[in-house]
């Protein structure tokens, strides 16, 4: 049985959510607070070996929160790797370019309207979450894992290139603007998160087969067309609060050969009677379904009324209906 102890409800952690007059503040000027060598020499932290080993120089910088406007002066601190300039003014980071050591960039909570930044050869971890980002053009890093992109403007996800994001494991795109998940056809992806959005359709994921967590909550989903059995390691789908209304939609995860947990409250098809056991009756291998997982008693039942069902129907063809050993395993 899988363990769910990673599996909530809720997309990741919570961004907050601005306020109209927060939002506003993104189209004013602000006073000028530029990044100033005292500002750098509080903030700088974890001294490191650097180049050849006989030099060292601190690799860390956290200067959140400080209403910074201009951080050029980043271009001369190039062995930085650790960097935390969220929760400030920013329109432009674009001094970042010159940290070619970077492996951890926050960049949240600031005004920038693009992540666009020249190909970072070490990034790891990049968060741009409560921007007000709506392009994906210039994310180019060949070792990033993890991006985080909540909380913005986007509405199509079109610039990120399957040939050059190779490692991408991670993307966040809740509370955007997409109607698709078309362009999200990055191989190495596993876990994806696009809650909040304005999804219709599921399209262009079909080939993810690493893929196993997919988070699609508050969307509007009306159909489960665009699932596949090359998805062969998907464990996880979210679909609440989506426009699911048939069961015929949810035999559309058949093809899902792992899936083990499967949210589909505040969907209408989750008011029909006895829907707990019908899709169970569906997908005989799931174990949980919302927050509850499965007991013996409800598989048994959901086992005599698949069988009973597969017998009328072999009445009807006049075959004669086996049960499969092995399917049952």
């Amino acid at each position: 049985m899988a363990d769910y102890s990673d599996y909530e409800d809720e997309e990741g952690v919570e961004e907050p959510v601005l306020s109209e007059d927060e939002d506003e503040e993104g189209d004013e000027e602000f006073e000028n607070l530029p990044l100033t060598a005292d500002l750098v020499a509080e903030a700088l932290s974890l001294l490191c070996k650097t180049g050849n080993g006989l030099a060292h120089a601190y690799v860390r910088l956290d200067i959140h929160g400080k209403d910074i406007t201009d951080i050029d002066m980043l271009k001369t601190f190039i062995h930085l790797r650790y960097v935390d300039i969220s929760q400030n003014k920013l329109k432009d980071i674009s001094s970042a370019n010159s940290l070619s050591h970077l492996l951890t960039l926050k960049a949240d909570k600031n005004l920038l309207k693009s992540a666009k930044l020249n190909e970072l050869p070490y990034l790891q971890q990049a968060n741009f979450s409560s921007n007000k980002i709506d392009t994906l053009e210039g994310i180019e890093h060949k070792l990033l894992e993890t991006l985080n992109l909540n909380s913005n403007e986007v509405t199509e996800v079109v610039g990120l290139d399957p040939a050059k994001l190779t490692n991408l494991t991670t993307i966040e795109l809740r509370s955007n603007k997409l109607t698709s998940t078309a362009g999200l056809n990055l191989p190495a992806l596993k876990k994806i998160y696009l809650g909040e959005n304005k999804i219709e359709t599921i399209v262009d994921i079909g080939r993810l087969k690493h893929l196993s967590t997919l988070h699609l909550r508050d969307n509007k989903i009306k159909t489960l067309d665009g699932f596949t059995e090359e998805m062969e390691n998907l464990q996880y789908l979210n679909l609440r609060k989506n426009d699911i209304a048939t069961f015929d939609e949810v035999s559309k995860l058949k093809c899902l050969p792992k899936l083990r947990a499967l949210i589909l409250r505040e969907n209408p098809v989750s008011h029909e009677d006895g829907c707990r056991i019908e899709v169970l009756v569906i997908l005989r291998k799931l174990e949980r379904l919302d927050q509850d997982l499965y007991i013996e008693d409800e598989r048994q039942e959901a086992e005599e009324i698949y069988n009973q069902r597969m017998e009328n129907e072999n009445e009807q063809t006049g075959e004669e209906f086996v049960i499969d050993d092995e399917d049952e395993a």
